[in-house]
């Protein structure tokens, strides 16, 4: 492929309708897909006086990503990923750049990319407005890591996955491990992350569940962790209903402390509505009501469009 043929197609796709923003090559084994998302938000919460005279925050994005795949033989293949995030005018953000091959026996990539953790921490992290909050104990066990060495493979209904995180320091690599099983109305799983801290370990497992039937889908995850030598118990539970084929109404509860603390990491309940109009345009809006002492609720809406 001409190297001038590849810089129109991405140019073409980055400012075209979203009809055209999907496959932008694919010959001789090889494809180019180029997507992301335009989302205007905002946040109102006294949280936001901390930085700003206002309850009023802005947190508009934009992302773009590529994904690019080669067929090397029937059973060995490259890959690649790279997505951007713009969230201000002064803030243009790297959330994933990595690449692999892929074999039979699964995938093994090497660069920014989640930790094995995060397909159970994906089940309770469902919303549109707030994320998960007690999970992330260890910092080995969230998404967007760099330096990381993955390996995933699936095996009918198993997928398991595994990771290496080389830190830029010394005494803080992680080394973390995941399986998902699928049962068809509900799936069950476990992981674990280690990470060294200097003469120490941080040390954090993960158990997840998730039940689905008809238009109601349940999840909650449980995470029991070790950081600086302080035990830490954690739990986010989620319910989702799909209302209609375009409204979907969803509330997540997250919990978290450390043992021998007065004070809480996480202790909030969020409700939100997502109204989709078709596969590209949607908006929402949600409501979480904090519970930690000197944190305030706050409402978040936006308009997304996927490209």
């Amino acid at each position: 492929m001409k190297k001038a043929a590849l810089a129109s197609a991405i140019l073409c796709a980055l400012v075209s309708a979203p009809t055209l923003a999907a496959t932008v090559y694919d010959a001789d084994g090889t494809t180019l897909k180029v997507g992301g998302r335009a989302e205007a938000r905002f946040n109102v919460s006294d949280n936001n006086e901390s930085t700003e005279d206002s309850t009023f925050k802005d947190k508009s994005r934009a992302r773009v990503n590529l994904k690019g795949k080669t067929e090397i033989s029937d059973d060995f293949y490259g890959f690649g990923k790279y997505e951007a995030e713009l969230s201000d005018a002064d803030s243009l953000k790297n959330r994933y750049f990595f690449a692999g091959f892929g074999i039979s026996a699964g995938e093994f990539s090497y660069g920014k990319q989640d930790s094995a953790q995060v397909q159970l921490t994906d089940i309770t992290d469902v919303m549109a407005t707030f994320g998960g909050d007690a999970a992330d104990v260890v910092s080995g066990n969230k998404d967007k890591r760099d330096n990381n060495f993955v390996y995933a493979g699936e095996f009918s209904d198993l997928t398991l996955q595994a990771n290496y995180i080389a830190a830029d320091e010394k005494d803080a690599d992680s080394v973390g491990i995941s399986a998902l099983y699928n049962f068809g109305t509900f799936a069950l799983g476990a992981g674990y992350v280690t990470q060294d801290a200097g003469t120490d370990s941080d040390d954090q497992v993960n158990l997840a569940a998730q039940f689905k039937i008809d238009a109601f889908t349940l999840g909650a995850l449980y995470t029991m962790a070790s950081k600086s030598n302080v035990d830490y118990t954690g739990y986010e539970v989620s319910a989702q209903y799909k209302a209609s084929k375009k409204l979907a109404l969803v509330g997540v509860y997250n919990f978290g402390e450390f043992d021998n603390t007065t004070t809480e990491e996480a202790n909030n309940f969020a409700l939100e509505a997502v109204y989709k109009f078709n596969g590209h345009l949607r908006t929402y809006a949600g409501y979480k009501f904090e519970g930690v002492t000197g944190e305030e609720d706050q409402l978040q809406a936006g308009i997304r469009y996927d490209f």
